[in-house]
């Protein structure tokens, strides 16, 4: 944490107003929610006035954001969020002759979601239709695949992509070899 009092005093009004607005609240929201009267806020997000600690806490539990957190001198941007091979997760009861790691993050499961999956000879991944809009995105990084989405099927190679509808029956297999691809689901 910053120990600098003009650094806190600059980074506080920006952060509480980031906050608001990450959370997608008005200014009105905040007073509501705080306790805090609205033209208070609105001069605290300014910088023309500074909060007391009690203003701060009831800012802050309205808000849903880290007390501390709000007074860090490093930007929120410059920050890398490492998964190590190691940690990543793995799903084993899908398929047949493949495994599958999840590269995206836990929270966008159901949204956005990144796969990285290698196939044994003969593998596939035979899936029931996603929900409704869903599409996939598949590029193969080695080997050969077949895909088919409904009644559709192509053949691809390594560096070949491939997007297709995913609220349809749909199956990725590797008739010829090991191949690995990424998969991109992405539901509506």
């Amino acid at each position: 944490m910053t120990e600098n009092t003009d650094d806190i005093l600059t980074l506080l009004p920006a952060r509480l107003k980031e906050a608001r607005r990450a959370q997608g609240l008005s200014l009105e929201a905040v007073a509501n929610l705080s306790g805090v009267s609205r033209s208070m806020v609105s001069q605290i997000e300014r910088g023309e006035s500074s909060p007391t600690i009690a203003t701060l806490w009831n800012l802050t539990r309205a808000l849903q954001v880290d007390f501390a957190g709000l007074l860090e001198a490093a930007d929120m941007q410059d920050r890398i969020e490492v998964l190590r091979g190691a940690d990543v997760p793995k799903i084993e009861n899908m398929g047949q002759g493949c495994r599958i790691r999840i590269l995206s993050p836990p929270e966008e499961a159901g949204g956005h979601e990144v796969y990285d999956i290698r196939f044994d000879q003969g593998g596939a991944l035979v899936s029931q239709p996603h929900t409704r809009g869903a599409v996939e995105q598949l590029t193969v990084l080695e080997g050969e695949i077949a895909v088919s989405s409904g009644n559709a099927k192509d053949q691809l190679r390594a560096g070949d992509t491939a997007r297709y509808a995913a609220d349809v029956a749909h199956s990725i297999t590797a008739p010829e070899g090991p191949a690995r691809v990424f998969l991109i689901v992405k539901n509506a």
